[in-house]
C-alpha cells in the first residue's frame, strides 16, 4: 500500500519564536487509513495538519526544515490551492471557514471555483449537507446556526469538493452525541466506498476507538508514541501520563484489576467488553444464591433535588422566534434554586445556547418572561444583571476584546464602583485560582483555546457573580484542561455558586452535574436527576443523546443490578467487589 502522507524529519518555529513548535516529526500515513493525532494542548498537532497543505508556512511565515510529501507532490514546491484536490482541511474553529451567506451558498463555494457544472454543485451540495444532517439546511442563515451545526457546516464545505484525502483539526469538539457518531460513521463510509485517506485531531478517544486504525501521540513537538489505539487506551497509566483520557468502561476494568477480581490486561475498551467481564465476576455469586440482589449491597439513598432553596432563576413561558421566522424555544418553564448544578443537554440547535442568552439579558423573549433574583430581565440593564449573574461564552474569542489577561479580568470589575485597591486584589486572587498568573501580561488571543477560556472564566468570576452560566467549558481542551477547568468549576459550586452548564460531554454531566435538563426543538423534554434523566432512552434519542457509558452499562446489566442506573466507574466497581467479597 502506497502513502499517502511522507513527513521526514520536520521542523518548524514561527515567526519570533526561537522554539521549535515542531521538533523533528517522522510520519507516514499508508492511503486509505484513518490516523488520529491526540495529544495534551501545545503539542504541535494543529501546526503539524496545517503543515500538509502548506498553510504552514505559506501564510504562517516562520523557519521550516524537512519534507512533506502528499501523494507524490512536495507540498513546499506546490502552492496550497495546486493541493485542493488531493487534500482538505476542516479548521478548528469552524467560523474561520464559513464565508458563505447561507449554508447552501458556504457548501458550493469549494465547487463553485472548482469550475463544475452546476449540476455537478447540487448534487454535492445535497449529498455533502445529508451527510452531516444539515439537509434541511440549505436557505439557513449561517450566522443563525449554533456552534454544533457551524462545525457541521465546515464538513460539509470541504466533503462537497472531493479531496482524495480530509485532514480534521478537531472535527467533533462541538458536536452533540449523535452528532460525533454520525461524523465518524460518515468518515468511515467515505474511506470504504471512496477509499478516501482521513487525518483527525482527536482529543475524545472514546470516540475514536471502533474507528481509527492508528494513533499518534504528540507532545511538546514530538511523537511520542503511536500504535494501534487500542493498546494504549488498555494502559492507562500510560495514557494518563501521554494526557489522554481514560474511557470509562476502561476505569471500571482498572478498579476492578486493582482489586483482583481481573486481569489488568483484559480492560475493557468498549460495553460488549465491559458486560461480558462484568457478568464473568459475578456469575459466581448468582449461582450461588439465584435471590440475591446487587441493591441489598449498594443502598446508596438516590440523589433528589431540593425543592427548598432559594429561587434564583424563574422562567415562565419563554419562546424566542429569531429573524427569519426560527423558533428556537417553544413556551419553556423553569424554575432554579439556591446552590444547584444544572446541565442543559440536547442536540445542537435544540435551544440550549439561546435559552442561557436570555438569562443575563443578551437575548430577549418574543413572549413570557425572566426572573433573576426578582428581576425582570425585560427591564433591567444588561450591567446591572451582570452582578448576579455571569455568562461564559462557547467560544471564549467572542467576549475577549482587551491586550493583557489582567485588562480583560479587571474590565467587568471598573464598572462595579471598587476602587482600585479592591479591583487589584480581585485581579490577583482570581489569577491565582484560575492559574492565570504566568500570563497577566500576555495578549488573550496569543494563548492557547483553553487558557483563553480560562480567562473568559476569570473575568467573569471577578465579579463574584451568584449565578455563573457556562457554555460547552470543556470544548476542544485537552484531558488535563478538562480536569483544571472542571475542578474550578466544581469548587465554586462548593462554595456556594449556583451552576448552569451547556455541554455535550455526557461523562462530565454525569460526574458533575445534579440536576440534568433535556431540550429538544426548544422544548424541555426532561428534567431531573442523572440517574432519573438518563433512563429516559426514547428521551435521550428524540434529543440525540446518548447516555455516558456507566449508565448504558447498567442498563444492559438490568437484571443483575436489580434497575440500579450508576453513574461512576468507581461506584459500580464497589457494587461489583459487594458481589464477589460475599461468596
Amino acid at each position: 500500500m502506497s502513502n499517502a502522507i511522507e513527513i521526514t524529519g520536520l521542523r518548524y518555529s514561527y515567526p519570533k519564536n526561537d522554539s521549535p513548535t515542531l521538533d523533528g516529526v517522522d510520519l507516514q500515513i499508508p492511503e486509505g487509513a484513518f490516523t488520529i493525532i491526540t495529544g495534551p494542548t501545545g503539542a504541535g498537532k494543529t501546526t503539524l495538519v496545517f503543515s500538509m497543505n502548506g498553510i504552514v508556512p505559506e501564510l504562517t511565515e516562520g523557519r521550516i526544515a524537512g519534507k512533506i510529501q502528499v501523494f507524490d507532490k512536495n507540498v513546499r514546491k506546490t502552492r496550497v490551492q495546486d493541493l485542493l484536490g488531493s487534500i482538505g482541511v476542516v479548521m478548528q474553529d469552524p467560523e474561520t471557514q464559513i464565508f458563505g451567506r447561507t449554508v447552501e451558498e458556504d457548501t458550493e463555494f469549494g465547487p463553485r471555483n472548482m469550475m463544475l457544472s452546476r449540476e455537478d454543485i447540487r448534487e454535492r451540495v445535497d449529498k455533502s449537507l445529508s451527510m452531516v444532517r444539515l439537509d434541511h439546511f440549505h436557505k439557513r442563515q449561517s450566522d443563525q446556526l449554533s456552534g454544533g451545526e457551524k462545525q457541521r457546516l465546515a464538513i460539509a464545505g470541504i466533503l462537497a469538493m472531493k479531496p482524495k484525502m480530509i485532514v480534521l483539526d478537531e472535527p467533533t469538539s462541538e458536536l452533540d452525541p449523535l452528532g460525533r457518531s454520525e461524523i465518524y460513521k460518515t468518515i468511515q463510509d467515505l474511506r470504504q466506498r471512496e477509499n478516501m485517506t482521513i487525518v483527525g485531531v482527536e482529543h475524545a478517544t472514546q470516540d475514536i476507538i471502533d474507528f481509527a486504525d492508528h494513533l499518534v501521540v504528540m507532545r511538546l513537538g514530538k511523537i511520542v508514541w503511536q500504535g494501534v489505539p487500542s493498546a494504549l487506551l488498555r494502559d492507562i497509566e500510560k495514557s494518563r501520563a501521554l494526557g489522554i483520557k481514560p474511557i470509562p468502561v476502561s476505569l471500571l476494568g482498572l478498579s476492578l484489576a486493582q482489586a483482583g477480581l481481573a486481569d489488568i490486561h483484559d480492560i475493557p475498551l468498549s460495553l460488549d467488553e465491559a458486560e461480558k467481564l462484568v457478568r464473568q465476576i459475578i456469575s459466581k455469586r448468582m449461582k450461588a444464591d439465584p435471590d440475591y440482589q446487587a441493591s441489598a449491597l449498594f443502598r446508596e439513598e438516590p440523589l433528589k433535588i431540593s425543592a427548598s432553596g432559594k429561587i434564583l432563576l424563574e422562567i415562565k413561558g419563554l419562546t424566542h422566534i429569531y429573524k427569519g421566522g426560527v423558533q428556537a424555544l417553544k413556551g419553556v418553564d423553569l424554575i432554579i434554586r439556591e446552590g444547584e448544578f444544572v446541565a442543559l443537554i440536547g442536540q445542537n440547535g435544540a435551544g440550549k445556547t439561546t435559552l442561557a442568552k436570555h438569562l443575563n439579558g443578551l437575548l430577549q423573549p418574543s413572549e413570557g418572561d425572566i426572573l433573576v433574583l426578582g428581576k425582570n430581565t425585560r427591564i433591567t440593564p444588561i450591567n446591572e444583571l451582570a452582578k448576579d449573574i455571569g455568562y461564559v461564552f462557547q467560544n471564549p474569542d467572542h467576549q475577549i476584546f482587551s491586550v493583557t489577561v489582567e485588562q480583560e479580568i479587571q474590565y467587568g470589575l471598573q464598572n462595579m464602583d471598587l476602587s482600585d485597591e479592591e479591583i487589584t486584589e480581585r485581579v490577583n486572587e482570581i489569577a491565582e485560582i484560575t492559574g492565570l498568573e504566568p500570563a497577566l501580561q500576555e495578549h488573550p488571543l496569543s494563548l492557547g483555546k483553553g487558557q483563553r477560556q480560562m480567562v473568559a472564566v476569570a473575568s467573569i468570576l471577578a465579579m463574584k457573580p451568584r449565578i455563573l452560566v457556562i457554555d460547552e467549558p470543556t470544548t476542544g481542551q485537552d484531558w488535563e484542561g478538562i480536569q483544571n477547568m472542571m475542578t474550578l468549576i466544581k469548587g465554586l459550586h462548593s462554595k456556594g455558586t449556583t451552576i448552569i452548564m451547556i455541554s455535550h460531554d455526557m461523562d462530565i454531566v454525569s460526574e458533575y452535574a445534579d440536576r440534568v435538563v433535556v431540550l429538544t426543538q426548544g422544548e424541555i423534554r426532561a428534567d431531573g436527576t442523572g440517574e432519573d434523566v438518563f433512563k429516559k432512552n426514547t428521551v435521550l434519542r428524540e434529543a440525540c443523546v446518548t447516555a455516558p457509558q456507566i449508565p448504558l452499562l447498567c442498563e444492559r446489566l438490568e437484571d443483575v443490578l436489580d434497575g440500579l442506573c450508576i453513574m461512576s466507574p468507581e461506584k459500580l466497581a464497589e457494587t461489583i467487589v459487594g458481589y464477589r467479597r460475599s461468596i
